[in-house]
């Protein structure tokens, strides 16, 4: 769920109030969106949490794909715990105006989430467990105060890793392999979007500073989070903190591979043989697509794609993102790079690396962005023009390859790799969107261990 609009994801234990009869007061505006709380509706439950009801207006209606029609307005109500610094998602409503209902739902797995200091999900939670006036109320502020010191420090730094492993618990399928991986390939002929796995690796943005380029002088995960074998399987793998790359081979048995794995990705790629490589022929065209957030990337499925190399046709399963580019060339990283995972019929799978750096705008990473999901965790479904997945290469289509590894959990080996020599440009109005969704989500480099590695002459 986008740090904006979190909130929406909140819990109702009682009989939503009708939206007539609330009084609203904006808490939070920006452009294109608002979000209000009635104060009217907070009050204790039986458990003695905190019930409130709220909502985010926006100002241009978005497309529904549940029901193909549009809202404007996403109502909903939160069960908060004042002392833990927590809420529970129970029912949303969305409505196409003030008062024109459109459809319901009631959330299931209800899950405890961490708020985030710092985050909208703070300024509720400040809104809602702000003591009312009273003989107590002294007391109950220096509690508040004091519970929210001890949720500092450690907790603090945490409490990322423990959002994104409770959201991917609820949604996901458990094992990155079979995010990564489709479980079964889609017969032909089958409509787009038979079941695919998503990949272990909005909305208006101002571009964000770089990230601090001495990343050495900092401790790194397993400097603050020391890990025994599998002591931390509750932890669920992350880019920093407890969960890191530098601990991923900890956190559970099947992903030992990235500790002791010896053809590991990404690596930085120089020193390659100079040789005539077999062209990849690309067999892209026009089709539908659905994009998905799903906590560690934006994914972006298709179907009806392929690339065709040795002999051999590997089928265009998804396309992701990360930044930085995870890929260096001769040393050199890249603002951000797309993984487009391609997969045979015998299951073997091929990675194409686009590098991708500020310039102009890109077509399809436009059409990506405007299909962005408001939640993690749950698809749209373009209802707007198909994408040209070749619009993602450049015009150069020379490559370095070499076999490897996923980058992300469990990090199986055996993969195809083939990097794109030249980049392809973004806009950094698209690269500024990605970043306030995802500052870092790159794994580091890995020892190359003598590996042959070849690039196009």
């Amino acid at each position: 769920m986008h740090p904006n609009i979190r909130f929406l994801a909140i819990g109702l234990v009682l009989c939503m109030p009708a939206i007539s009869s609330a009084a609203w007061q904006a808490i939070s505006a920006e452009p294109g969106k608002r979000v209000e709380i009635d104060r009217g509706s907070i009050r204790k439950d039986e458990t003695g949490k905190t019930v409130a009801l709220g909502r985010i207006v926006l100002e241009k209606p978005i497309i529904d794909p549940k029901t193909s029609s549009s809202y404007r307005i996403v109502q909903a109500l939160s069960r908060y715990d004042c002392s833990s610094r927590s809420y529970s998602t129970l029912k949303r409503s969305y409505f196409k105006d003030e008062g024109e209902l459109l459809r319901e739902e009631d959330v299931k797995g209800q899950l405890e989430m961490p708020v985030r200091s710092g985050m909208l999900d703070d300024k509720l939670l400040r809104e809602v467990c702000r003591p009312k006036p009273g003989p107590e109320t002294t007391l109950a502020a220096s509690r508040t105060a004091d519970r929210v010191n001890e949720a500092s420090g450690e907790l603090r730094k945490a409490n990322e890793a423990l959002v994104q492993k409770e959201v991917r618990r609820a949604n996901l399928q458990t094992l990155a392999a079979e995010r990564m991986v489709p479980e079964v390939k889609p017969p032909t002929g089958a409509k787009p979007f038979a079941r695919v796995g998503v990949a272990a690796p909005a909305m208006l943005a101002v571009a964000a500073p770089e990230p601090h380029r001495a990343a050495k002088s900092r401790p790194t995960a397993t400097d603050q989070y020391p890990l025994t074998p599998y002591a931390h399987a509750h932890v669920h793998w992350a880019y920093e903190g407890e969960g890191g790359p530098e601990n991923w081979g900890k956190l559970k048995p099947e992903f030992a591979t990235c500790d002791t794995g010896k053809r590991q990705s990404p690596i930085d790629i120089r020193d390659g043989f100079r040789v005539d490589l077999e062209a990849i022929e690309f067999n892209y065209r026009q089709s539908a697509f659905r994009v998905i957030d799903n906590g560690h990337t934006i994914q972006v499925e298709v179907s009806g794609n392929s690339i065709r190399l040795h002999g051999k046709t590997y089928d265009l399963i998804q396309f992701h993102f990360h930044r930085p580019s995870e890929e260096r060339l001769n040393g050199k990283s890249f603002d951000m790079v797309a993984h487009l995972v391609h997969k045979s019929e015998e299951g073997r799978l091929a990675v194409l690396a686009v590098l991708l750096e500020k310039g102009i705008e890109n077509p399809l990473i436009q059409a990506v962005w405007n299909n962005l999901p408001l939640e993690k965790n749950e698809y749209v479904s373009s209802t707007g023009p198909d994408i040209d997945v070749a619009q993602l290469l450049p015009q150069d289509r020379s490559y370095y390859t070499y076999m490897g590894s996923l980058t992300t959990p469990p990090c199986s080996e055996g993969v195809l790799w083939l990097v794109l020599r030249q980049a392809q440009q973004i806009s950094p109005e698209q690269f500024a969107i990605f970043t306030r969704l995802y500052r870092h989500n790159a794994r580091p480099v890995q020892p190359s261990f003598g590996r042959m590695i070849k690039e196009s002459r």
